[in-house]
């Protein structure tokens, strides 16, 4: 019996050699067919499986769930200033009102006036909130942000990226996903 398997369907959780993901923020995910292509090339070591087998004619194998890669691979210790990343670093929510809808970015000190596009000067704003402070100062605004911006590290944004899991979380991934959450008895 052959079972069709969509192309989408049944991403693998890749984990570095130290069983931690790559990612959280996106999270790092292989579709199912660059997985098995990694296992056919001993990349990867298999550690979870799904119930679901692919077959070609002479060969039967059970998608994998979970990998981890054999060679450590060293993570970057700064991470890419992004309009992506600054919405993560400010947990996707305006830094004045605390609105998560229509996010822009907002210059600190507005570039009118010398101001950088830099981690330290730019926050997460909603377009209304960055309209009423224009070009002005925060003192000329009456603005005060919850956060002043900052430089954040992979691991700052990989802690924010857990707050913000995706859509879909298969179980066998769960182990390695979080380490900080209480264990059941």
């Amino acid at each position: 019996m052959t079972i069709h398997v969509p192309s989408r369907s049944h991403p693998a959780l890749v984990l570095n050699a130290d069983f931690r993901p790559l990612s959280y923020y996106p999270l790092s995910l292989w579709s199912w067919q660059d997985t098995v292509r990694a296992v056919f090339m001993d990349r990867v070591n298999i550690v979870q499986h799904y119930d679901v087998e692919v077959h070609s004619p002479s060969f039967a194998m059970r998608l994998p769930s979970v990998v981890s890669l054999k060679t450590y691979v060293k993570p970057t210790r700064q991470p890419a200033f992004t309009r992506f990343n600054v919405f993560l670093r400010d947990r996707f929510q305006c830094q004045y009102c605390g609105s998560s809808e229509d996010l822009t970015f907002d210059h600190l000190v507005p570039r009118a006036r010398g101001g950088q596009t830099t981690w330290e000067n730019v926050l997460t704003a909603c377009s209304p909130c960055n309209l009423r402070k224009g070009h002005k100062s925060l003192r000329e605004a009456g603005m005060h942000p919850m956060h002043l911006p900052w430089r954040p590290t992979v691991h700052d944004l990989h802690d924010a990226g857990r707050h913000f899991p995706p859509n879909f979380l298969h179980d066998s991934w769960m182990d390695y996903l979080y380490w900080d959450t209480e264990l059941e008895p």
